[in-house]
This record gives C-alpha cells, structure tokens and sequence, in this order.
C-alpha cells in the first residue's frame, strides 16, 4: 500500500537513519525529507539515496506556519515522523528560549497542519511524535523508566520536550488526532553531530585533545544503536496502537567513565597506539547544573507487543561506530569546520 510520509528532520542524525531506512524499505511509499538545516542538519547524511525516486526534499523550518501548510497541500501526506527538535542539554543551558520555540511552538504548528489537512477525516493517517527519556527526570541506583513513569524534566532540553509530548497527547484527547508517541534513550552511531558524547570524544582522540567528562564521570545512560531506533520507530509508526507511547532502550547501561575508557581501549587499538595512551587525554571538568544521574529504560513493552529488540550489542555497535568515523573522516572535518553547509548550496540552490 502507498503511503505518503512527511519526516521531520531528516537531515539529523536519528532522522537521517530513519528517511534512509524508509527509502529504502518501502519504495511504494513517498518520503519527505522536511528539515531546516541548521547546525546539525545535513545532507550529506543522505548521500546514497538523494537520487532515489521516492524522496524528496524540502528545506522548511517547523516555526514556519504558512510554508508548513504549502508542505501539506503540496505533498498530501497520510503520515508525519516528527524529529526535528533541539536537542543537546548544555546548548539548552545557555539559550533555552531556542529549545522553547524548536520543540513546543514547531510541535504545535505541526500538530496544526496535520489537523487542518487531514480535516478530522483521521481514516489511515498517523501523526508520530519521537521523545526522549529525559522527560522522566533523573531514577536512583535502581530502577527503570516505564510508559507510565512521572514526567519530572530537569533541564531546559527535557522540559521542551516534555511539553511537547503534552501537546502531542492533548490533541489526540481533544480532537482525537491519531497519534503514537516514544522515548527513546541515548542514540549513538554513524552521523552524529560531533557535541555529543561519543562522536565528540572520537574526534578528540584522534586529534588528541583533552577528553571533558563531567563531575566525577559516574553518571550513567543507557545507549541505544541509532539504525536499532530506526527499526522501532518503523514498527511504532506501523504497528503501534492508537494513543499509546512506547519507551526505547537499548537494555544496555554504561557510566560515562566507564564508557570513555572502553572507548579509548577500541580507539588506541584501531589508531595503533599504546594501551592507555588515550586515557591519559580524559580531564575532569565542572559539572553540569542539573546533572540527572541515571537514565534507564525499560523497553519490555515494545519488545512485547512489537517484536522489537535491539540488534547489537554496545561493544559491537561501538566498534562499527568507530570503524564509520575513520572510514568518513572526510565528513567529519566537513561538519566540524561547518563546510558541510556547502553541499546545500551545491545541490539545491540551482
């Protein structure tokens, strides 16, 4: 069957996982790719299937009310991805009010252009909006996240995406919009924008640059392989009930210190230097203010009801992770000297 799905921020590192997969899976189905193409938003991720016919591209910032209802009427989806978002908790520190309009403002203005679109006619359609665990605040030693676990946001970042999941839920309970919502854990893999953790820290190795880890390095998350997030969106989005949330997570929890130090072992083997060497590079930095402790997820429900399950284990994700970097060094100079923006104007600005 024919579908036609708007992906928001398709040219991010999660959303760019997910328009391949989609592309690629479902040649019946049109994809478009709806992303603005700020800092983290790049084509290049999309190299390999720009030129497939079933994709398209268009460069649309969510805040933008008027070129998002062009977006509908042009393209007449049956379904929306949502993942254009800002994302990282220490930009979110310094400029929260970025995070205010991104995640709640361009959340609601795209729950608008659905509702008005679609004209209450909701017979096949699906608005899907992706999350973050952060929106449950900080667990002890113990304990997970459930879909039914308090909403206590910490920091600017989850308190937008919090709001967000807010309004998403709102609309299906006031005008009974179809939608699907998940929290997912911390991604990690190929395409990742090099300010957070693991890319950052890839890069800095082979640079050999101080390697920041906040605090005491004992705060622990819980990763997930980005092409395993992809999969279990596209199980949500088909599969998923009505209303419902559904938590992903990678069962795989790693404190921080413990993380880098296995990643300078993996990086200090592939680089062909002496063990510990890289090591020597981490450096404890002040930490951050509202600092959650521990992220864990308990994804039983959709390995349950959907079959999913991660494909990998960290050490395996990690190590293909590690390999995609060195095999695109290219690409990370790209996006760390910002000459990645270029492409755009290469490719779309004729």
């Amino acid at each position: 069957m024919s579908k036609t799905i708007i992906i928001t921020g398709g040219a991010g590192f999660i959303g760019s996982h997910v328009v391949r997969l989609f592309v690629t899976k479902y040649p019946s189905y049109k994809i478009v790719n709806l992303d603005a193409l700020t800092y983290a938003g790049n084509l290049e991720n999309l190299r390999d299937i720009e030129q497939s016919p079933n994709y398209y591209f268009e460069k649309v910032n969510i805040l933008d009310a008027d070129s998002l209802n062009e977006v509908f009427q042009t393209h007449q989806p049956d379904g929306v991805i949502h993942l254009a978002a800002e994302s990282h908790v220490d930009r979110s520190i310094l400029s929260p009010l970025d995070f205010v309009y991104t995640n709640v403002i361009g959340t609601v203005n795209l729950l608008n252009a659905a509702k008005q679109f679609w004209k209450n006619d909701f017979n096949g359609k699906r608005f899907y909006h992706v999350s973050t665990d952060e929106v449950y605040g900080a667990l002890g030693e113990t304990g997970f996240f459930t879909e039914t676990t308090k909403y206590d946001p910490h920091s600017p970042y989850s308190a937008s995406k919090a709001s967000s999941d807010h309004f998403v839920r709102a609309y299906h309970d006031t005008y009974d919009l179809p939608v699907v919502i998940s929290n997912c854990s911390n991604n990690y893999g190929p395409n990742h924008f090099p300010e957070k953790l693991i890319p950052l820290f890839i890069n800095n190795i082979i640079q050999q640059k101080p390697l920041p880890v906040y605090g005491d390095g004992l705060y622990t998350r819980d990763w997930l392989f980005v092409k395993d997030h992809a999969t279990a969106i596209d199980l949500v989005f088909h599969k998923g009930k009505n209303g419902d949330t559904y938590n992903i997570g990678g069962f795989n929890e790693w404190k921080n210190i413990d993380l880098v130090k296995l990643l300078c072992q993996l990086m200090d083997k592939k680089l062909g230097r002496q063990p510990g060497e890289s090591e020597k590079l981490i450096t404890y930095i002040q930490d951050r203010p509202g600092h959650d402790r521990r992220y864990a997820i308990d994804a039983t429900k959709i390995n349950k009801e959907l079959g999913w399950y991660p494909s990998v284990t960290f050490e395996e994700g990690l190590a293909q992770t590690i390999d995609w970097y060195f095999e695109n060094q290219e690409w990370l100079k790209h996006v760390t000297s910002g000459a990645y923006k270029q492409y755009y104007e290469r490719q779309y600005s004729k």
